[in-house]
């Protein structure tokens, strides 16, 4: 059986990762949908699509799962964005998904929905990682080794610093923090 799993991955973190394995117990080959896929540099969403699929490809060699990571452009309306999915990725049985949005949009489409477990959900959140490496606090036991190499490989860090700093000395850096991390 074939599974669905999206997020945006800014960055790919170990929450992500523990899913990934529970997933993996359960089908045979997993679809990641790199969801948000045409932003980048920015606050909220600093590193590109296809950074991501790095991250996401190097960290996944290390579980026996067969993956296939589909960049998933983001659309303005939510009724047609499974076809849309549907449409960018290998065909799928099932998708999983924690987010209330995605396991509504999936179910009123007939796609079997399943739900995990979250991991650590205080601190293994994008909003939380990328708030640490603004602040340069610590961040690199929260994501797997592979995703350091890459985030180092790139200079993530400089990057996400400079996103969201200011040029206005009395207001606050841009933490890109958001309705979903």
């Amino acid at each position: 059986m074939r599974a669905f799993y999206i997020g945006r991955f800014q960055p790919y973190h170990s929450g992500h990762h523990q899913m990934v394995g529970e997933i993996a117990t359960e089908v045979d080959e997993l679809i990641l949908g790199i969801g948000s896929a045409g932003n980048s540099h920015t606050p909220r969403n600093p590193f590109t699509a296809g950074e991501r699929i790095m991250m996401v490809t190097k960290s996944l060699a290390e579980i026996d799962i067969t993956t296939y990571a589909v960049p998933i452009e983001d659309l303005d309306r939510n009724s047609v964005w499974v076809s849309h999915v549907k449409s960018m990725s290998p065909s799928f049985e099932v998708a999983y998904s924690n987010n209330p949005l995605v396991i509504q949009l999936f179910s009123e489409a007939g796609v079997e929905v399943r739900q995990s477990p979250m991991f650590n959900r205080d601190v293994l959140k994008g909003t939380e990682l990328r708030n640490r490496m603004t602040q340069n606090e610590a961040w690199r036991d929260l994501v797997p080794q592979a995703v350091v190499n890459v985030i180092e490989e790139i200079n993530g860090i400089e990057r996400i610093q400079r996103l969201s700093a200011t040029d206005f000395p009395d207001e606050k850096p841009n933490t890109g923090h958001s309705e979903r991390s």
